[in-house]
């Protein structure tokens, strides 16, 4: 049985070309930079999680909530597959005790704060919108796109950014997390603007706040669909 099964709906991505060696630090041991035509990227993602189960059971005021994260693009070889995954610098949920697992079973780094999301659909456009409450100020990534989804370009940029099918977390000295995530591929809808106001550096830490007065190199929204997150297992060094 799974670990988690989920819906994932409306995820946002704003993506950041950034230097290799702002990362190199976070990469988790067993695992390379992943990257892309040789650009390294860094993307901010929000999404919706509905109707989760742990282990197949729904817990009360645990079905559906926001999630915001910052991530970036790592690979494992193994002597059968090339393992695409993701590591998060941060992942914000409003559910304490959804941080609390993640943090101790997964050596994750969630962190619960203030949050609430907004959708609006018009005959012209969707718009998804996500917040989050940080020492009392609120910030937003938002969203405005066709609403008729296409199929991922083979190749894309796109399909790199969303095609990536495993979590990686450093879980203390010469030790890797590393745990499957499944779901179909994803439909995109064509972007048409954004509205972005983030703190990066409150957010995630100085390191992170020349962000804030970056301009985001792209910007996606995936339909999303049913995913479940498998057990962990631990890679030694």
């Amino acid at each position: 049985m799974s670990f988690l099964t989920a819906e994932w709906q409306k995820l946002a991505f704003v993506n950041y070309q950034v230097d290799p060696v702002l990362l190199q630090p976070y990469v988790p041991h067993g695992t390379t930079l992943d990257l892309w035509q040789g650009t390294c990227y860094l993307s901010l993602i929000g999404f919706l999680f509905t109707e989760t189960t742990l282990r197949g059971i729904r817990i009360p005021f645990h079905v559906s909530f926001e999630e915001v994260n910052l991530r970036f693009y790592v690979k494992r070889e193994t002597d059968l597959e090339t393992r695409r995954g993701v590591v998060f610098i941060k992942e914000i949920v409003p559910k304490p005790a959804i941080a609390l697992v993640a943090n101790l079973l997964y050596q994750e780094s969630y962190q619960t704060l203030r949050m609430r999301h907004h959708w609006k659909q018009t005959p012209e456009h969707l718009t998804v919108r996500y917040e989050w409450k940080k020492r009392g100020e609120w910030q937003h990534m938002a969203v405005t796109a066709s609403h008729s989804p296409q199929s991922l370009e083979p190749g894309s940029e796109t399909e790199f950014i969303t095609e990536h099918y495993w979590g990686y977390a450093k879980a203390g000295k010469g030790k890797t997390t590393e745990y499957e995530v499944t779901h179909p591929r994803w439909q995109i809808y064509p972007v048409q603007d954004l509205d972005l106001k983030v703190n990066f550096g409150l957010t995630y830490g100085p390191k992170f706040h020349f962000l804030s007065e970056e301009t985001p190199s792209s910007v996606m929204l995936a339909e999303g669909s049913p995913i479940t997150i498998e057990g962990k297992t631990i890679i030694w060094k």
